[in-house]
Formats: structure tokens, C-alpha cells, sequence
């Protein structure tokens, strides 16, 4: 179990880097604002892969909060660009 995990951080954080990279170089806004979305997705199967690993079913309320944040984080800013193209 410990090795999966272990894994399982390793393959996140690899993944976190690549889309931090995105967020960094990302042309326009619409890059940026789906390399967010992709990084708090991340975080998310980051709190599930630590939850997994203690056992503790805490972890499941704050993946839920930060999922919703990324989820209306991401709304406002779509709508935000909607309008600005109008």
C-alpha cells in the first residue's frame, strides 16, 4: 500500500509540474485558467491518495470543498472571459 501511494505522489507531482509549467508559459487566459482547473484536480487525487494512505475519511469533506472551489473558481472565470470577448 505504502509503495502505491508513494507512487501514486510521485505521478501527481509530476503532473503538477508539467501543468505548472502550462500555467506559467500558457499564451492566453484560457490556458491559464484550465492549467488552475487541472492543478486543483490534481490536489484533489493528491487528498485521495492521502486518504487512502491514513485511512482517515476526513480527507474526503476537503477534497469535496476544494472541488467545488475549483469547479466555481473556474465558472467565474469563463464568464468572465465570455464577457470580455462580447
Amino acid at each position: 500500500m505504502i509503495l502505491a501511494t508513494n507512487l501514486g505522489f510521485i505521478l501527481l507531482s509530476v503532473g503538477a509540474l508539467v501543468t505548472l509549467a502550462r500555467l506559467i508559459q500558457g499564451p492566453s487566459l484560457a490556458d491559464r485558467v484550465v492549467a488552475t482547473d487541472l492543478l486543483l484536480t490534481l490536489l484533489v487525487m493528491g487528498i485521495a491518495v492521502l486518504s487512502a494512505r491514513t485511512g482517515e475519511s476526513t480527507y474526503l469533506i476537503v477534497m469535496v470543498i476544494v472541488a467545488m472551489v475549483g469547479f466555481f473558481g473556474t465558472a467565474m472565470v469563463a464568464r468572465f472571459i465570455e464577457r470580455r470577448g462580447a
